[in-house]
């Protein structure tokens, strides 16, 4: 394939997976405002991508026993803290803040780089984190006392720490010449979030019969069902498997700037079919926020030793979000 139209499938698989994952809030809070448990919400989109995914899972057994850590920790944090802890925070402030709220991911990565494993990072890193520490300040209005809801801005920080723990454990093994595939960890940590979540999210006691009945998407009902099936197969199944190819087919550095998009597919998503119109305030200070963690992640990526394209365990493409 000529290199133009390889970067351009590329570019086109990225923006596919930003927009799946970004429609995972949207799809969700109607379940939720429907009755349905956060925590119950999340195990049936992670229970049914991993069943989904489990033929992949089931093909790199021996993944389990040569990197348990790495899978453990991805379905742990990267999938299922991130997840839980995000559609939690969508129950309580609007989805928009709580995805502008979990992009604080990369800037929190450099404080990671900086001052636990203490190496240094560039004055571009720096300004990244400050542009995005200052959005955040106007997204939720510190001058007011907060406009939104603590709790709720808390569990959307915590999303944004198991973002950082993505990208650490994302990392891990980089460079090796038998570093695992992209998809079978990914496989692996969702059937391990799946089983994680079941612990905490009881999906035994949840009313079943909800997903029988219509829920509310704006203005307009739609079958519960429909969103769940939107969520397990677009949200999570399409956004990993594109974002995957996408970043086989681009520098993880273009793929990571394309996924930042995600914030703004699921904040207008908001406005358009949920009504959660964001002031002057929240939308000068997403901008800020999303062009700081476009600084931090680019100038992270290529403050590591090597070149990024020769590390196969960067490949794997962020959520939060997960989202």
């Amino acid at each position: 394939m000529h290199a133009s139209a390889h970067r351009t499938s590329g570019l086109g698989l990225a923006l596919l997976s930003a927009c799946a994952f970004g429609g995972s809030g949207v799809a969700a809070k109607p379940l939720i405002d429907l009755g349905l448990d956060p925590l119950q919400v999340v195990w049936m989109r992670v229970a049914g991508a991993a069943l989904i995914l489990l033929p992949v899972a089931l093909r790199s057994r021996a993944l389990l026993r040569q990197r348990p850590g790495l899978v453990a920790g991805f379905g742990i944090f990267a999938i299922a803290g991130c997840q839980a802890l995000y559609f939690v925070a969508i129950a309580r402030i609007p989805v928009g803040i709580a995805i502008l709220v979990e992009f604080l991911g990369p800037a929190l990565l450099l404080g990671w780089i900086r001052f636990v494993q203490r190496r240094p990072v560039t004055r571009a890193a720096a300004f990244g984190v400050v542009l995005a520490m200052a959005g955040m300040t106007c997204v939720v209005e510190v001058w007011s006392g907060l406009a939104f809801d603590a709790l709720g801005l808390l569990y959307a920080f915590g999303a944004a720490c198991c973002q950082v723990a993505y990208f650490v454990l994302a990392d891990h093994g980089a460079g090796e010449a038998e570093a695992p595939e992209p998809i079978t960890v990914i496989a692996h940590g969702l059937v391990i979030a799946a089983v994680a979540l079941t612990a905490v999210a009881h999906p035994w006691t949840m009313q079943w019969s909800v997903l029988g009945h219509q829920a509310a998407l704006g203005d307009r009902d739609v079958p519960a069902v429909l969103l769940i099936g939107w969520i397990v197969l677009v949200s999570t199944v399409v956004a990993y498997l594109t974002g995957v190819l996408a970043v086989r087919t681009l520098s993880p550095q273009v793929a990571g700037v394309v996924a930042g998009l995600e914030a703004v597919v699921a904040t207008v998503l908001a406005w358009v079919l949920l009504a959660e119109h964001l002031g002057p305030a929240q939308v000068t200070g997403g901008a800020l926020v999303l062009a700081g963690a476009l600084v931090a992640q680019t100038a992270a990526a290529a403050g590591r030793p090597g070149a990024p394209e020769a590390q196969p365990d960067a490949l794997l493409e962020p959520e939060p979000s997960a989202s």
